[in-house]
């Protein structure tokens, strides 16, 4: 090959890429690897709803502290002058327990103190931010049973050294849920009797209407901290007595009109 031939190949090349240079720094997005693609798959939770084949996504779990006012004074607090306050669990927190079956519930690492809290379950189709009360039941798709399961003593521990407590609520399957029922068959429950046993021995028992700050109070509230969206849960707080449960307990928690759940302590 002659000395000509090569320099031309060189030129060539050499122009082809100050070519390529010149398209990128004119396109910067074709420099981009694709971010479409995830590094690995991820589960979504979901929470099957009565009558449909399809399923609810979970994006977040919100609960409220101290909703009922026996229960806010058994926990120490001043329901007639504490404003309401909220914590939030994993979406995978989320343990599906299913009508009519007794679930295995784990046991978890750590407590030596585990509470059982019955709650009333909603769930959002919609939401936004700074919702207005007499507007905030609009975004609500259903209703369903719901545990705030609790490693009591970590919670106390954490709160006496004015530490975040969400090691005593926010742990694996933390969350027991039966299926939702659809607020266009339900409606929106205001009263109706809320009641948890532990091997047939009634613990809680209250009613709706005993909540200080009702479902829709709760979603005006929520709103003006975070925008609320499609697919968020709401535990609307536990009755007063809650208590201790131990491997081999068999909890049975009921609200009117609703599927009942149940679990077993293993």
């Amino acid at each position: 090959m002659s000395r000509i031939t090569t320099r031309l190949d060189r030129r060539t090349a050499l122009g082809a890429a100050g070519a390529a240079l010149v398209g990128l720094a004119a396109d910067p997005a074709a420099a981009e690897p694709d971010r479409g693609a995830t590094l690995f798959p991820l589960a979504q939770t979901t929470i099957p709803v009565t009558g449909l084949a399809q399923a609810f996504p979970v994006r977040r779990i919100y609960c409220i502290g101290r909703n009922y006012a026996a229960h806010a004074r058994e926990m120490g607090s001043d329901p007639a002058r504490e404003p309401p306050f909220f914590f939030q669990k994993p979406a995978d927190a989320i343990q599906v327990v299913e009508p009519g079956t007794v679930a295995d519930h784990p046991y978890p690492s750590l407590t030596k103190n585990y509470h059982h809290e019955l709650e009333l379950v909603a769930v959002l189709k919609s939401g936004g931010r700074d919702i207005p009360k007499d507007r905030a039941l609009d975004h609500v798709y259903g209703y369903a049973t719901g545990l705030d399961m609790t490693r009591r003593d970590l919670q106390r521990g954490m709160g006496d050294q004015k530490k975040p407590w969400e090691v005593g609520k926010s742990f694996d399957r933390s969350a027991p849920i039966t299926p939702i029922l659809p607020a266009s068959t339900l409606g929106h429950p205001a009263r109706g009797r809320i009641r948890l046993a532990v091997n047939g021995t009634v613990r809680q028992d209250a009613d709706l209407s005993d909540m200080i700050w009702s479902v829709a109070e709760q979603i005006a509230n929520l709103s003006e901290a975070f925008e609320l969206k499609a697919g968020d849960v709401i535990y609307s707080g536990t009755p007063e007595n809650v208590g201790p449960v131990v491997r081999g307990d068999v909890l049975l928690g009921t609200i009117d009109g609703l599927p009942p759940l149940s679990i077993r302590i293993v």
